[in-house]
């Protein structure tokens, strides 16, 4: 079940959500600029309040209920996430500032890397009234809780990291993560997933699975290097039954995207993704997402993006 079409008001105000901590703050002091920029546009900006994930969504729920004629989004792809759950589905145009550690969906979908230049172009299609469809994926759990994603479903060993990382309470900050790594490489198992691609079923045992709207995760790690978010199909990247020291020699070709060359590495493509395994929960666009097993599906234009 897709959200709820929401005209946009022509001349609503323009609500923003900012995330002042994105790329460690780095882009914080650019924020009153960011908006001044967004001002050209002739439309009022009000800045969305949320100290938390959970408020995020609330705040961008109740922006477009309450009129806004678009939605903006700044920072990275955590907090495109956040304000994807409100506008998805909807007519409500969508504009994305790159400001974060991670802007994976704003680099594969056109926007301008730099956060002025960005907050600029979103200005200037907001005068022309000009957007284009972006394709969305829209995940359904087991219980029927629906999300949806940008950019990519991590449902395999980057998931696992995740996981446990964010259990952790010690170290702070990245090496975190890196001791994460080392203490799932130590534990590193295929596992036994059931996917069924339009229908079709197949049984692998693997490490890696990636389900991609985009092309890339992870601050451009091209997982699914041929994803296109406007063919309305998903890119599915399974990656077999590495042991430590294959997946420590294929892990850095992600980045160009040539780890699919592998043998062990199979790549599909659907529009509806059917996956199911044990004991993992997923993460899309870098944030939590649902446990297995889920339905992904690729919704055309689910999102009208100013460009």
């Amino acid at each position: 079940m897709t959200a709820p079409d929401r005209s946009s008001p022509v001349d609503g105000p323009v609500a923003v959500l900012a995330n002042p901590s994105a790329a460690r703050g780095r882009h914080r002091d650019l924020l009153p600029d960011l908006v001044r920029r967004l001002s050209a546009a002739g439309r009022p900006v009000r800045l969305l309040a949320a100290g938390t994930a959970a408020e995020a969504e609330a705040a961008c729920h109740a922006a477009l209920a309450g009129g806004a004629g678009a939605l903006v989004a700044v920072g990275g792809d955590g907090t495109v996430h956040r304000a994807l759950q409100a506008v998805a589905g909807t007519a409500v145009p969508f504009g994305v500032v790159p400001a974060g550690t991670g802007n994976d969906f704003a680099a594969d979908t056109g926007a301008p890397a730099d956060p002025s230049a960005a907050a600029d172009a979103i200005a200037v299609a907001l005068r022309a009234d000009r957007t284009r469809p972006v394709d969305l994926a829209r995940l359904t759990g087991a219980d029927g809780t629906t999300r949806w994603f940008g950019a990519v479903l991590a449902a395999g060993f980057d998931a696992v990291v995740n996981e446990r990382a964010n259990r952790m309470r010690w170290p702070r900050g990245p090496r975190r993560y890196d001791l994460a790594i080392l203490v799932e490489l130590a534990r590193l198992r295929p596992r036994r997933y059931t996917l069924r691609l339009d229908g079709v079923p197949h049984e692998v045992d693997a490490v890696l699975v990636a389900v991609g709207n985009c092309a890339s995760y992870g601050g451009g790690m091209r997982v699914c290097p041929a994803a296109d978010p406007t063919d309305g199909l998903l890119d599915v990247v399974v990656g077999g039954r590495f042991d430590r020291r294959t997946l420590l020699r294929v892990k850095p070709r992600i980045y160009r995207g040539t780890h699919v060359g592998h043998p062990l590495v199979r790549s599909y493509r659907a529009r509806t993704v059917e996956l199911s395994a044990e004991g993992i929960t997923t993460y899309a666009d870098g944030e939590r997402g649902l446990d297995l097993p889920l339905t992904a599906t690729a919704v055309p234009a689910a999102l009208h993006l100013l460009r």
